[in-house]
């Protein structure tokens, strides 16, 4: 696989998990106070988030390439 195949597959799967952390442990504020809106969360916590996704997408990226290396699955 090409080395810049292997960054865009890596990047897809980085922005999906990061879609799938966001909502953790998000809180809304309970009494928001004027002009703040209600939904907005409390912390946000997003380096935490971007952690977990690196890691995540890390793991899902390496079982790809083990797969694609050792041709397990042909995508062709």
């Amino acid at each position: 696989m090409p080395w810049m195949t292997g960054v865009l597959v890596y990047a897809v799967i980085w922005w999906t998990i990061l879609f799938a952390v966001l909502p953790w442990g998000v809180r809304r504020t309970e009494n928001p106070e004027a002009g703040h809106d209600a939904g907005a969360p409390l912390k946000a916590n997003i380096g935490r988030k971007f952690l977990w996704t690196t890691l995540v997408a890390s793991v899902i990226w390496g079982a790809f390439y083990l797969v694609n290396y050792y041709n397990l699955f042909s995508f062709r």
